[in-house]
């Protein structure tokens, strides 16, 4: 064997997981296509369950002290998370190159071995092992796990036949890091030609986030223009954004899909592979990391030979049932927040039901993690 356990995809979930594998003694190896670390922080936000993993982990000192916020929100809608029993309430932001570089420091110190450039392209498995190999030439890997940690158009989940029922985007949102515009920070604010967002960061630059009412949901190649971005948000808010330098582009729309099973024998699933997401509320970085929690010292037991039967087939039955219900909240809230003029009258009701502290800590439970043991 090459390592007990191979992992593809060192995005924060993978790397997570290599850092939990190697705290209950397992060899692990990292396997990252890219050949450097992004640069893109497509997440920002730390729910209160995972600033607990952290602290339990240790690794609070690296994250320092980050801006908090602990008005969340449901479906656009304002949440206080802050009557919660955490020492972490609210939302911590947190770029997610910088969870990135954190996590990556934890496992290759814990001994993870990280091999970046390497593209899976083919996994086979046999008796007693699974075996992943990269493009022609490429040293093929043996282990007794293999798990996709490779995003929503995993490799590993496409390669091992997993299911992934669900639906495809129906709606979508442009999303930009614009720097030189002025323009007032909004909150999930409603147009009648859509739905805007903007956040102005302390480096200057501005997150913008628009969703144009009864625009067509394109089968996208690439990443979105400067030009489509900003004439989207000028069609929605009258403003002009087009003098701005556009720091990253990306679109992403209300998808909706979850793995058939996380497991497959010797073959695994975590993060975005297992569950494909609106990414509403900072919930999907946070579900992934909180998978690779629950995995990784079940499977570190397993290949260290000290697992009780069916301890490996837990992480299926309770992450599965845990994706399902964050999937419905978030296809709630994406109803709420990118409906027209039908979605007024459920908005008014849940504003006002919101108030109530049952159902404000019921939710603010759902969008942090805390309402799961």
């Amino acid at each position: 064997m090459d390592a007990q356990v191979v992992i593809v995809g060192a995005g924060p979930v993978g790397l997570m997981l290599a850092g939990e594998l190697r705290l209950g003694g397992a060899e692990v190896t990292l396997l990252e296509r890219l050949p450097a670390p992004t640069t893109e922080s497509r997440a920002s936000t730390l729910h209160a369950r995972t600033m607990e993993i952290f602290d339990q982990r240790g690794l609070l000192d690296s994250v320092g002290t980050p801006p908090n916020q602990g008005m969340g929100h449901f479906g656009g809608l304002p949440l206080d998370l802050t009557g919660l029993a955490t020492p972490y309430p609210g939302q911590w932001k947190v770029p997610q190159t910088r969870i990135e570089a954190l996590l990556q420091r934890w496992a290759v110190g814990l001994g993870a071995d990280l091999r970046r450039g390497y593209d899976v392209r083919s996994l086979t498995v046999a008796e007693g092992h699974v075996e992943v190999a990269g493009p022609e030439g490429t040293d093929p890997l043996r282990a007794a796990y293999v798990v996709g940690c490779d995003g929503e158009d995993s490799s590993v989940r496409r390669l091992a036949g997993f299911g992934f029922p669900g639906r495809d985007a129906s709606r979508e949102l442009l999303r930009a890091d614009v720097a030189g515009i002025d323009v007032p920070d909004r909150r999930f604010e409603r147009f009648p030609n859509g739905l805007a967002i903007a956040s102005r960061r302390p480096d200057g630059v501005t997150r913008v986030m628009v969703h144009e009412l009864g625009r067509p949901v394109r089968r996208r190649v690439e990443e979105p223009s400067f030009s489509e971005v900003a004439k989207a948000w000028e069609r929605v808010t009258g403003e002009d954004i087009s003098g701005g330098t556009p720091i990253w582009l990306n679109a992403f729309g209300n998808a909706s899909r979850l793995a058939e099973r996380y497991r497959d024998g010797r073959v695994l699933l975590a993060g975005d592979a297992a569950h494909q997401q609106m990414p509403v509320g900072g919930q999907a970085l946070n579900l992934g990391l909180q998978d690779a929690v629950n995995l990784g010292w079940k499977l570190a037991a397993e290949v260290t030979g000290r697992a009780q039967e069916g301890l490996l087939d837990s992480y299926h039955d309770e992450r599965h049932a845990v994706g399902r219900r964050v999937l419905s909240n978030i296809e709630a809230q994406a109803l709420l927040l990118l409906g027209g003029d039908e979605v007024d009258a459920i908005r008014a009701v849940l504003a006002e039901l919101i108030e109530f502290p049952t159902v404000r800590d019921r939710l603010a439970g759902v969008i942090s993690g805390l309402d799961i043991r």
